[in-house]
């Protein structure tokens, strides 16, 4: 079993600076692509960044410039550092990691993490 748990969300002000961590543990072999997403009740899920264990990051246009995903593979975490917020970031930040669990075979799942609350206020 692989849980991933992120942390670091909370309440800034428009301006400010957050720092989201998503660790993973459990049966973990490797972890390929490890992702932020977010979500508010009023949109779909949108994909925020995301990072591979060598290549270089993805960034949504709507955080390009503000955010910054960059991980850890020793302690198997991702974070994600959020400057310049706005109120258009408040939502809750998810992050995603596809995993291989079994030397047995190169197959890798998807595993979610429980979310973690912004609130950027105006």
């Amino acid at each position: 079993q692989v849980q991933l748990v992120e942390s670091g969300g909370g309440l800034v002000q428009t301006g400010g600076s957050l720092r989201l961590s998503c660790a993973a543990s459990g049966s973990i072999v490797s972890i390929g692509v490890m992702e932020w997403y977010r979500q508010t009740p009023w949109k779909q899920r949108e994909k925020v960044a995301s990072i591979t264990s060598s290549g270089p990051p993805n960034y949504a246009d709507s955080v390009k410039g503000r955010f910054t995903i960059s991980r850890d593979n020793a302690k198997n975490t991702v974070y994600l550092q959020m400057n310049s917020l706005s109120p258009e970031d408040t939502a809750v930040y998810y992050c995603r990691g596809e995993v291989r669990t079994s030397i047995a075979t190169m197959m890798k799942y998807q595993y979610w993490g429980q979310g973690t609350q912004v609130t950027v206020s105006s």
